[in-house]
């Protein structure tokens, strides 16, 4: 090979590990763009007197954190029961004008007004458990807010993630956390397009009627 060709042939080379390393780091930092907000805030700042907003993020196994916390893992989430119950018993749609964009959902306790944004849904469905001889949803980690487990509604969205319906006053949907999902689907049985149409469980079958893609395209997500 000549020296030509050989230099043509490294710089090809060098250019397609540029161009590999360069998608590489763009999907990383889309994903830190998808858990870090860009939006300027100080934790317990006051824009008023006797008003202080703080920050949190919902990931997507239903976990609460503080939204600048920089690492979010189990460690670092809150899990004091009584605040968890407190907290997501009064969350809602942010309706305040203030950081709709940003934080689209919104927990007031007294004069603290608690911004929240999330991976997915602010509602994560945490557990399947009998309660009073019914089976219920238990959501992000509390103990006083259920569903009734409806398995004809169980929604296999785009990405692979499993959702049920949820409060109406939060878009009538939420997401089932990865690893109940992942043990339900064991009971899906599927039809040729890949979505799920039937549901088995404790030798019952149930048809599923796909109701929540509505939702899910009000939410303009990809169904």
């Amino acid at each position: 090979m000549s020296r030509v060709n050989l230099t043509r042939t490294i710089s090809t080379r060098c250019r397609l590990k540029m161009f590999t390393k360069m998608r590489v780091l763009g999907s990383l930092i889309q994903k830190c763009f998808n858990h870090t907000c860009v939006f300027q805030y100080t934790q317990g700042q006051t824009p008023k007197p006797g008003i202080r907003e703080y920050f949190y993020y919902i990931d997507h196994q239903g976990m609460l954190f503080l939204d600048d916390a920089r690492i979010k893992n189990f460690t670092s989430c809150f899990k004091e029961l009584k605040f968890l119950n407190f907290f997501f018993q009064r969350l809602k749609i942010n309706d305040t004008e203030c950081y709709q964009k940003e934080f689209p959902y919104l927990s007031l306790c007294g004069r603290e007004r608690n911004y929240i944004r999330c991976d997915d849904l602010p509602v994560v469905f945490t557990a399947l458990e009998v309660v009073k001889e019914k089976l219920v949803l238990r959501c992000n980690f509390t103990n006083n807010l259920i569903v009734d487990f409806q398995p004809t509604k169980l929604f296999m969205g785009s990405s692979g993630r499993i959702y049920h319906p949820g409060p109406d006053k939060l878009h009538g949907i939420g997401l089932i956390k990865s690893s109940l999902a992942i043990e339900l689907s064991h009971g899906f049985t599927f039809g040729d397009n890949g979505h799920p149409t039937h549901f088995s469980m404790k030798s019952l079958c149930y048809k599923l009627d796909s109701s929540l893609k509505r939702n899910m395209i009000d939410l303009g997500r990809s169904v």
